[in-house]
């Protein structure tokens, strides 16, 4: 079997949430979603899981960070500069927030950081491998 990456997300509006990622880009498999769930594509070996709070509920018993905070930030590569922004600007449109950190240019790599309707963060980023500084060899 490929190796795969789930990522589960507990969310407060699933269709809400459904709505949001087909917005960035991502595909749903039917398959794997229902009223519960919908398992959200970005490549064939990244998915998003997103799982209602009850759902949620029968994986574990943690509590829920509170509001406003950050447990973790996923990256999403991006084709282009063009694509980073067009991703925020989406993310924007849709319930979610563009440009939650200040946007970092370090003229071989841009990244714009945004979050989904429920907080979870997301760093969409472009890189320039041929434009990468060399290491300090010292």
């Amino acid at each position: 079997m490929t190796k795969m990456i789930f990522v589960s997300l507990p969310v407060t509006d699933l269709k809400a949430s459904v709505a949001f990622y087909k917005a960035l880009g991502f595909g749903q498999n039917p398959q794997f979603s229902d009223d519960t769930a919908a398992c959200m594509v970005w490549s064939e070996a990244i998915h998003v899981m997103l799982l209602t709070h009850a759902k949620w509920r029968t994986f574990t018993q943690r509590p829920f960070p509170p509001a406003g905070t950050s447990a973790l930030m996923l990256s999403l590569a991006m084709d282009s500069r063009d694509a980073v922004d067009a991703i925020n600007r989406a993310a924007a449109a849709h319930g979610g927030q563009a440009d939650v950190n200040p946007v970092e240019e370090l003229g071989f790599m841009y990244t714009r950081d945004l979050a989904d309707p429920d907080g979870h963060m997301w760093a969409a980023f472009w890189m320039d491998p041929a434009a990468i500084p060399a290491a300090d060899q010292t």
